[in-house]
């Protein structure tokens, strides 16, 4: 199968409404989507990863920078010619064709050899296991029947890029989860550039080489999915990958009996002590001090919170459980320090009683720090 590059270039997309204010859907955008890549953009709802996905079909008009294809400019080509195929939330099937009529649908209109057209869409039928559906109508299928009836139409027509708007939305999960893995497989099996957009950022983390993460039209991050989760880029990024999110604490770093040391913000009518203190590396410090002069927000990931039920020691923190989710495999349980409720992720057995009182341990090797500022991090 014949795939493509996809660059984007100071890409931006204005809509500009007749009575209203201007919306600035994309801003500056670039972007490389190597061949065979299957790259994954995630982000709330209005964050623009649907309309980036519009422009690279041509859907939508780029306002502003440029769209190639293997090196050649696609601006100003219509969609039809632009050779990409894209499957929506919405399956899209004409009620009134077979499946087998609307898997050809597309091949017919591009006036491809009726012998072609049925070998490929047996054979795109079978790799998705639905050859046995071909005489029936969208009616008597399943939601999930339905969703690969409209992927097999994408694949049939062999495109150079395959663009996936949510296309599992509206599917129950555990139909959610095999036809992610059946996406991962094809990819695999077919070696095709993907570009995939959802909001659900479990699904971008299992599906995506590399993910981008946008939010109010600006990328904020492009990584594979181990980076993005440990080296997250700035405050949004920590904030809307992983579930739970990482804890953010926001506190200053001072200079006090020749140690640098981390105090959380303790707000007004707080008890004394609630607050989090934790004495830091005097490389650490310093470093801190002097990007963000001494103001940061501090993370840490769930699961770099431990606790025990024996009396506190150097660098633990007692608190109160003041909440407990039970999750299979694991178990979340809620703390609050006054000024930041935090969540901890253990996977024990035993695990304490609401109200109990707790030591818990916070993993400083693996803190990641952040400018409140500019909430790039920092250290």
């Amino acid at each position: 199968m014949d795939m493509a590059s996809v660059e984007l270039k100071s890409v931006g997309k204005v809509f500009r409404p007749k009575n209203g204010q201007e919306v600035h859907a994309v801003r500056n955008l670039n972007l490389h989507v190597a061949n065979k890549e299957l790259i994954v953009l995630v982000g709330p709802s209005g964050c623009g990863k649907t309309t980036t996905l519009r422009l690279i079909g041509g859907l939508e008009e780029a306002t502003t920078g440029t769209i190639s294809f293997n090196g050649t400019t696609m601006n100003s080509v219509s969609p039809q010619d632009r050779d990409v195929a894209m499957v929506f939330q919405n399956h899209a099937l004409y009620p009134h064709m077979t499946v087998f009529e609307n898997m050809a649908f597309g091949l017919t209109l591009r006036k491809i050899p009726s012998v072609e057209i049925k070998t490929r869409v047996q054979e795109t039928a079978s790799m998705l296991g639905i050859a046995p559906l071909l005489e029936r109508f969208p009616r008597a299928l399943s939601g999930g029947q339905r969703q690969r009836v409209a992927l097999g139409r994408a694949l049939a027509r062999q495109p150079k890029v395959f663009l996936l708007d949510e296309p599992l939305s509206n599917l129950d999960t555990p139909m959610r989860t095999e036809m992610r893995t059946e996406i991962s497989r094809l990819h695999q099996r077919l070696g095709a550039t993907m570009l995939y957009v959802t909001h659900d950022q479990s699904e971008a983390m299992t599906l995506g080489q590399r993910i981008v993460v946008m939010n109010e039209g600006v990328v904020q991050q492009v990584a594979e999915p181990f980076t993005l989760y440990h080296q997250p880029a700035n405050l949004f990024v920590a904030g809307f990958i992983g579930s739970p999110p990482m804890n953010l604490f926001q506190g200053r770093v001072t200079h006090a009996g020749g140690q640098w040391v981390f105090q959380e913000n303790n707000p007004a009518g707080a008890t004394n002590g609630s607050r989090l203190e934790f004495i830091l590396a005097n490389e650490q410090g310093e470093k801190l001090a002097r990007l963000t002069e001494g103001a940061v927000v501090l993370g840490f990931r769930p699961e770099h919170i431990s606790w025990h039920d024996g009396a506190a020691q150097e660098q633990t923190i007692p608190r109160a459980v003041e909440l407990i989710e039970l999750l299979g495999p694991e178990t979340h349980l809620h703390f609050n320090t006054s000024a930041h409720r935090f969540i901890v992720r253990t996977n024990t057995g035993h695990i304490p009683r609401i109200s109990e009182r707790v030591a818990l341990h916070f993993d400083l090797t693996k803190a990641i720090f952040f400018d409140p500022v500019s909430e790039a991090a920092v250290v």
